[in-house]
């Protein structure tokens, strides 16, 4: 069980792989964390978001998870709008 609430229906191969990745990071908190993420917003992503976002997915579970929950400050050199955005929807999330 993935947890996805999202049909990869629809979405184009490159899309569906990322959305995969994101709910199959190894680390439970960051499957839920990019998981629900790409559920809501993968689909509208922009090109130059996809390739932000399969960027911050390269980063290893153990590195992210302290940026995304406030732990430790976010360097500027991953800084950029999906991080922000991926910031904002923890924010507002509920488990």
């Amino acid at each position: 069980m993935t947890g996805t609430k999202r049909s990869s229906e629809g979405l184009d191969a490159h899309r569906r792989k990322l959305l995969f990745r994101s709910w199959h990071r190894g680390m439970r908190e960051m499957d839920l964390i990019l998981g629900t993420f790409a559920d809501a917003e993968i689909g509208t992503l922009t090109a130059e978001e996809i390739d932000q976002y399969e960027r911050l997915l390269d980063i290893v579970d153990t590195e992210f998870l302290p940026l995304v929950t406030g732990e430790r400050p976010v360097p500027a050199e991953i800084d950029c709008a999906v991080l922000q955005k991926i910031l904002a929807s923890r924010r507002t999330m509920t488990f």
